[in-house]
């Protein structure tokens, strides 16, 4: 890596700390320099994160480039020898003292998996994954059945800057978040609420379901986030959609009932650490508390809106105890009427329906993420 990027990846790490996201900072800091060659931030992106990957290997003392490089070479003996670093290393430099406290079950392979760059998934617009590999070019085998529009991308171009990506031909969405898009199975016609829309991936996905019939309201606590998913829903041609900032508080945005509502809830996010190391050490178990009480809150207020037969979704890309299971007990004991619904998994298809989904980034590439479904009886 030249000199100019090391620079750069060492002026983001200074930056970067817990009211500072290293890849907010890692943006802004490359849209100061838009006419550089594409290789350019990739690399400074790469030298970033492998900073925080690898962290825990480095010698802190010295100059942050001698340790971007330091954490590079790293990356690249991982690749070459992923077995000469022990499950010990791993478990005791790679993650922070706390977590095994908060997830009794961190399979070695997940530790290994959380050191290597993660994959970039896109999902293609219902039917076109085919005619979109073909066009792109660098795809990985996909999958079929659910997640048949899902592709994994391996190339080098600039996706945003794709003349199929202004066309509203796809979006950059991971392979565990269509995973719940899939386990909603909304039908066309149907009303669904994504009560924690952000900026709306989940939300257009559920539109592609509903083939853009029905109705979805989307809300959100910020305002620029609906903005975002107001101008991804525009390109995508989805128009099925209503939006409403909602505070997640007990005056909920609709009076509607709804024949499903999904809370993908905001969470600590440990299950894309490999995708962000840069919060393994900003992220804290007093977090962790606080997320889960915020998680059951929610789940408490828009239970109400779920008409009787209609489904209650949960979803969080984390794995510890406290915001899954834990929040998914306390509104199965506070709320009876719910009653937990098997649904086949779109990752698993072969194994028998469950109504609590675990998804580890090391067994389909994606996130780490759980997801509970129920349905309201009556």
């Amino acid at each position: 890596m030249d000199e100019q990027c090391l620079t750069l990846a060492a002026a983001v790490i200074e930056k970067a700390d817990r009211e500072h996201r290293a890849d907010e900072v890692l943006r802004l800091e490359l849209k100061k320099h838009r006419d550089w060659l594409p290789d350019i931030p990739r690399s400074v992106s790469r030298a970033v994160f492998a900073f925080y990957r690898w962290r825990g290997w480095l010698d802190s003392p010295a100059p942050l480039e001698q340790q971007v490089r330091q954490a590079l070479e790293w990356q690249e003996r991982f690749r070459r020898q992923p077995n000469s670093i022990s499950e010990a290393e791993l478990r005791s430099q790679a993650l922070p003292g706390w977590l095994a406290g908060q997830m009794p079950e961190m399979p070695p392979a997940w530790l290994r998996d959380l050191q290597t760059e993660p994959r970039l998934w896109l999902r293609a617009r219902p039917g076109q994954a085919e005619r979109l590999r073909q066009q792109l070019g660098d795809m990985a085998p996909g999958f079929v059945g659910l997640l048949s529009d899902a592709l994994s991308y391996e190339g080098s171009q600039d996706l945003f800057r794709t003349p199929e990506f202004h066309a509203g031909e796809f979006e950059v969405q991971d392979l565990s978040s269509q995973a719940v898009g899939c386990l909603c199975a909304p039908l066309p016609g149907d009303t669904w609420w994504d009560a924690c829309a952000g900026e709306g991936g989940k939300m257009l996905h559920l539109a592609d379901l509903m083939q853009n019939r029905g109705l979805i309201w989307a809300s959100d606590r910020a305002e620029w986030r609906l903005a975002r998913l107001k101008r991804r829903a525009a390109r995508a041609r989805l128009f099925n959609y209503r939006m409403r900032i909602w505070d997640g508080g007990s005056r909920l945005p609709t009076r509607s009932l709804f024949d499903g509502v999904l809370v993908d809830a905001p969470c600590s996010g440990i299950g894309a650490w490999q995708r962000n190391p840069h919060a393994r050490w900003t992220t804290t178990p007093q977090d962790v508390e606080e997320l889960s009480r915020t998680q059951q809150r929610l789940l408490a207020a828009v239970a109400p809106a779920v008409k009787p037969g209609g489904k209650l979704v949960y979803s969080v890309c984390t794995l510890t105890q406290a915001e899954t299971v834990g929040v998914a007990t306390a509104l199965e004991r506070e709320r009876p009427e719910f009653e937990p619904w098997p649904v086949p998994s779109p990752l698993d298809p072969g194994e028998p329906a469950r109504a609590q989904h675990w998804f580890w980034p090391q067994d389909h590439g994606g996130n780490g993420m759980f997801v509970a479904v129920w349905r309201r009886k009556g």
